[in-house]
C-alpha cells in the first residue's frame, strides 16, 4: 500500500533525504567511475588477445566498485524506506505521493531546492511541475490527515 504525505510531513523529512541524496549521488558516481575502468581493462584483454594486468590495481577497483555498489543500494533502501520515491539521481530529484482533491500526485523536490515547492500529475513528471499553491494547500492531504 502506498503511503501519502502531506507537504508538511514530505518536508519534514528533507533534513534526513538530503545528506541522503548527496551521498547516493556520490556513490553513483563512484560506482560508475570504478565500473568504466574496470571495462576498459576488459576491452585492453579483449582487444589485445590477452595482456599483463596489475591484477592488484583490477581488484582495488573491483573492491571499491562492489563497495560503493553495496552502499548505493543501502543508501537508496534508506530514502525509499521514507516512503518516497528516486526518479532522478543524477539531479537528486525525489517525489512524495499525496491525495490532491481525490487524485494521486506528486510532490516533486530537486536537491538544492528550499523545501518543498511543486507538484505533477503521475504521467507528468518533471516538464510538467506545477507551483504549490492555496488550492493545492488547501486541497491534498496525507495519509495522517
Amino acid at each position: 500500500m502506498s503511503r501519502f504525505f502531506s507537504l508538511r510531513q514530505a518536508e519534514s523529512l528533507l533534513a534526513m533525504l538530503e545528506p541522503a541524496v548527496r551521498r547516493a549521488m556520490t556513490l553513483k558516481t563512484a560506482f560508475q567511475e570504478s565500473d568504466e575502468q574496470l571495462d576498459s581493462i576488459a576491452k585492453r584483454i579483449s582487444a589485445l588477445g590477452g595482456t599483463r594486468v596489475n591484477q592488484e590495481e583490477a581488484l582495488v577497483l573491483r573492491n571499491r566498485r562492489d563497495s560503493a555498489g553495496l552502499r548505493l543500494k543501502e543508501c537508496i533502501d534508506e530514502i525509499q524506506s521514507t516512503g518516497c520515491q528516486i526518479k532522478d539521481l543524477e539531479i537528486g530529484l525525489l517525489d512524495f505521493p499525496t491525495l490532491y482533491r481525490g487524485e494521486e500526485v506528486l510532490l516533486c523536490w530537486r536537491l538544492g531546492e528550499e523545501g518543498i515547492r511543486f507538484w505533477h500529475n503521475l504521467t507528468e513528471g518533471f516538464r510538467g511541475r506545477k507551483p504549490i499553491d492555496e488550492d493545492f494547500c488547501r486541497n491534498h492531504v496525507g495519509d495522517a490527515d
